[in-house]
């Protein structure tokens, strides 16, 4: 029976993410037994993670048949890239700034508003989507850039018998795909390097097979013809010349250019070109700091200097190698990357030339061992304004929903990790624009997305799980009588979720109450305008602040061990997870 003392209390704050290697009943209360589709948030606590949406919302057109997938995605000046198939595509894609509404009447002279009309054409044919399936196609026939907002001009709508909807500011507006290039028979998968060696942008293409093609800011190709580079699944730009390493028929040599002459490869120039091999199979390069990072199958090495006639190559490690080039990003001030055995990271220390490796995840480290074999096709992108990495574990023939991957936070005090499940990448890029992070994707049906944004996987529900440890507060033996779960979040909006209290490492023969809902109104509203709880209400929301509410709620059941569920229900705004307080009263000792 339980006995008359008075209730006891446990707060924990929300930390220390994803652990899967030690005893429930040796992790701190605040991590997560399971954390899925929520992150580690930096300013405390575990967010839900925002969805994803098409950017463009045309469909990127096939060369020979529909299961081609986007082998890259790439922001360029003020335009799109994509490459699908044999063919090299680019397009336009800004946010509209002004409600179009079903009645708004356009035959020629209607006007669309956008937040940037740089990059698109004179003239052409645009998209906004009605929903994820449905669009309404626009004819434009002018731009003006000086207008307050930038206007696509000349507009008529309902083209192609498609229906006039009400558009929303905020949604996608594109363009059309113009073709820029073809006939890349057999591409792989692509692998991007931007420079500027002379005063203009210009990027640089690689796809396995065929030869790297070089663009201009103008839109301008050039094809790389020399024998030495045809074939290159590598390319870095480095001490102002590139290089190129990962040809099939010589996997182990790294070539480069002639000095500030990106396609110039002679041996005679004043700043030669050359090349340089190693004794492994090379997966990837990356340049970090004043070194050019050579990742292979089992060593990594780094190259140094500044010309050909003082570069110098030294062994970083002989012992362990990079799985997958693409999982290789700068991260927090090192480089990450995938080893045979989790994700590791190169950090160049104080002392110079002296360089650590270490093993990050190794509390995920689980579901690595689970997924670790066919890491083909894994993506990697980083977030820079939440010091994210995040890696996909994209697989041939997985759906989306079953594709899983990792999201690993720098914290002050290390890494946190969590899972993400739902999305799955063909190809990736991330840039920084007028301070707005960009995360890109390609999926495997020919669209192309910008993730961060949005309530949805393109329409599909975000599906987000907590669990927290079995708590026994320090003692397996008594029982616990539950009175109250206080929970503390940050809202963005209104939200939709379950708490779940289950007991006994969650015994089917000890209580299991129903699920206690934590849908809102608008919880974030200011002071003097929300609706407030009553002692009626199926929840108390306690006086600390709008920004950061808590939720008082009272529970049932009892039991050795406590549990915390909290269930997403994956189509509304995302929240944070700042903590919990369990109040209790202590019964018998069993």
């Amino acid at each position: 029976m339980p006995d008359i003392s008075q209730s006891q209390a446990q707060a924990f704050n929300c930390e220390g993410g994803l652990v899967k290697n030690r005893s429930t009943f040796l992790m701190q209360p605040g991590e997560a037994l399971v954390l899925e589709n929520f992150e580690p948030d930096i300013e405390g606590g575990y967010r839900r993670i925002n969805g994803h949406r098409k950017l463009i919302n045309q469909l990127v057109p096939q060369t020979n048949n529909s299961g081609e997938k986007i082998l890259m995605i790439a922001k360029f000046v003020d335009k799109y890239i994509a490459a699908r198939g044999e063919k090299i595509w680019s397009t336009a894609s800004a946010e509209l700034r002004t409600v179009i509404e079903a009645n708004t009447s356009m035959t020629g002279s209607g006007t669309i508003g956008v937040d940037n009309v740089a990059g698109f054409s004179s003239s052409g044919t645009l998209e906004l989507a009605i929903s994820e399936t449905e669009i309404e196609r626009f004819t434009y026939t002018g731009i003006n850039p000086a207008s307050d907002p930038p206007t696509l001009t000349g507009v008529t709508r309902q083209v192609d018998s498609t229906n006039a909807r009400k558009h929303l500011s905020g949604i996608q507006v594109s363009e059309n795909w113009t073709q820029i290039d073809s006939g890349r028979t057999n591409a792989g998968k692509y692998r991007i390097e931007r420079f500027n060696f002379n005063g203009t942008e210009k990027i640089v293409l690689v796809d396995e097979v065929n030869a790297p093609v070089i663009i201009d800011s103008s839109m301008n190709l050039t094809d790389v013809n020399t024998a030495a580079v045809v074939g290159s699944k590598f390319v870095a730009s480095f001490a102002n010349r590139l290089f190129y390493a990962g040809k099939g028929t010589t996997p182990e040599e790294l070539v480069f250019s002639v000095g500030f002459d990106e396609d110039n490869f002679s041996a005679s120039a004043s700043d030669p070109a050359g090349s340089i091999r190693v004794d492994d199979t090379i997966t990837g390069i990356k340049v970090f700091r004043d070194s050019l990072f050579i990742f292979c199958e089992n060593r990594i090495f780094k190259l140094t200097g500044n010309t050909s006639s003082d570069f110098s190559i030294q062994a970083v490690t002989r012992s362990i190698g990079c799985i997958n080039g693409d999982t290789i990003q700068e991260f927090g001030g090192d480089l990450i990357f995938l080893g045979p055995d989790g994700l590791r990271t190169v950090a160049a220390t104080a002392r110079i030339g002296d360089t650590e490796l270490g093993t990050i995840s190794r509390n995920v480290q689980s579901i690595f061992d689970d997924n670790i074999k066919n890491s083909s096709l894994f993506e990697s992108v980083v977030i820079a304004d939440k010091t994210q990495y995040r890696i996909f574990f994209s697989k041939t023939g997985q759906s989306n929903s079953q594709t899983r991957g990792i999201i690993c936070v720098l914290k002050e005090n290390g890494f946190e990790f969590s899972e993400i499940r739902g999305i799955k990448p063909a190809s990736t890029d991330t840039f920084v624009e007028t301070g707005n992070t960009f995360v890109l994707h390609g999926d495997f049906e020919g669209y192309v997305h910008r993730q961060e944004i949005g309530n949805t996987f393109d329409g599909t529900a975000i599906l987000g799980k907590y669990r927290s440890p079995d708590m026994s507060f320090g003692d397996t033996g008594v029982r616990k009588h539950m009175q109250r779960v206080i929970l503390n979040y940050k809202p963005e909006s209104a939200i939709d979720a379950d708490l779940l209290v289950r007991y006994d490492n969650e015994s089917v023969s000890s209580a299991r109450p129903a699920a206690y809902p934590l849908d809102t109104a608008d919880v974030a509203a200011v002071f003097g305008v929300s609706s407030f709880s009553t002692q009626q209400s199926a929840f108390q929301f306690i006086f600390g602040g709008p920004s950061q509410p808590l939720v008082r709620q009272a529970v049932e059941g009892s039991g050795f061990s406590i549990v915390l569920r909290v269930n997403d229900g994956g189509e509304t705004a995302p929240y944070s997870l700042k903590g919990f307080q369990l109040e209790y009263q202590l019964g018998a000792r069993r």
